[in-house]
């Protein structure tokens, strides 16, 4: 099983895409993962122009590279999230302090993704999904049970729409399972599945580092949603309690050593990345495992390329005989 191993470009999208697919390449990576943010690529140019999804393809090639998913992250965020100022910087600067326009573009371009994505060949949009109801998460003052229904109806007639238009265009959308998500651990995942019932069009991009800080542990959580694992991501986390430091972080920048958690390059966390390759053995995930590098601590070209051979090495596919098989007559 030859899973290719890419890279996710939202942490790179101060470079232009081809000089970051020049670079990517000369690390190693088979392909990427592109984010639709900087100049990577235009959602509402990619879904009615073939034109420019045409010069995006042939840098790909130029560059000998794939690409199987596009990363609609900032967009989605848009649709399902509670305003506030921090989203201004995810929308057109034109919309800036006006929540419905944010949110109506946010709709928009998420069914444009669906187009672009099919105008490229790739059959999964990663990204999120946004949550009204994110401030509840600790109970004070007192949330609803009401309140928290409210929250999960609110996404589920929002992203209705957007999801039939992926049913349309043959894309499947994968929710990372993230913090300030309507799913954002094991629990609420599974509220959200059952409340779309299992509708094929949603399915999760998986990535350890949300889940570990938390308490979950990620092997698990792969196997017990098997069937809706549609893309992976390659990224780890070290969990830091010394005693002082909190696990919410403490209103501490990522990358500050007093946090109670940081993400880290892959291989520098505490995710136990041979059970996760098991597991996606287990389930036939043959899909890619998109390297998403994030560690303020580590020079970010070094990392990225220890973690294409870190990939490299636990890459590794099921074995096809039984080992006891030679010791029959």
């Amino acid at each position: 099983m030859a899973r290719p191993i890419t890279i996710f470009t939202g942490q790179w999208a101060d470079l232009g895409f081809e000089d970051c697919c020049k670079m990517v390449k000369s690390f190693g990576y088979e392909g990427v993962e592109i984010c639709t943010w900087g100049d990577h690529f235009e959602v509402s140019k990619a879904a009615s122009d073939p034109a420019y999804v045409e010069a995006k393809q042939k840098i790909l090639k130029d560059n000998g590279l794939g690409c199987w998913a596009i990363g609609s992250h900032l967009i989605g965020q848009c649709v399902g999230d509670r305003w506030d100022p921090r989203i201004d910087g995810f929308a057109p600067s034109k919309f800036a302090g006006n929540p419905a326009a944010i949110q109506e573009w946010g709709i928009k371009e998420m069914k444009n993704t669906a187009k672009a994505a099919k105008a490229m060949g790739c059959n999964v949009v990663t990204g999120f999904m946004g949550s009204p109801i994110w401030a509840y998460l600790y109970s004070f003052p007192p949330t609803t049970e009401e309140m928290v229904e409210e929250g999960f109806q609110r996404i589920y007639d929002l992203w209705t729409p957007i999801f039939d238009e992926f049913d349309k265009q043959g894309v499947k959308f994968a929710l990372e399972v993230h913090p300030s998500e309507i799913a954002f651990d094991y629990w609420t995942t599974k509220r959200l599945l059952e409340k779309f019932e299992y509708r094929e069009a949603l399915g999760l991009n998986f990535d350890p580092s949300h889940l570990i800080w938390q308490g979950v542990e990620p092997h698990l959580f792969l196997r017990d949603f098997a069937e809706k694992i549609y893309h992976v991501h390659m990224k780890d986390a070290a969990v830091t309690l010394d005693g002082r430091s909190g696990i919410l972080g403490s209103h501490l920048a990522f990358g500050d050593a007093r946090r109670g958690w940081n993400f880290r390059s892959l291989g520098h966390g505490d995710v136990n990345f041979e059970e996760i390759i098991r597991g996606l053995n287990d389930i036939g995930y043959s899909g890619p495992l998109s390297v998403e590098w994030e560690d303020n601590g580590m020079d970010r070209e070094y990392g990225a390329k220890e973690s294409f051979e870190f990939v490299k090495k636990y890459n590794f596919s099921a074995s096809n005989v039984d080992f006891d098989g030679a010791m029959e007559n």
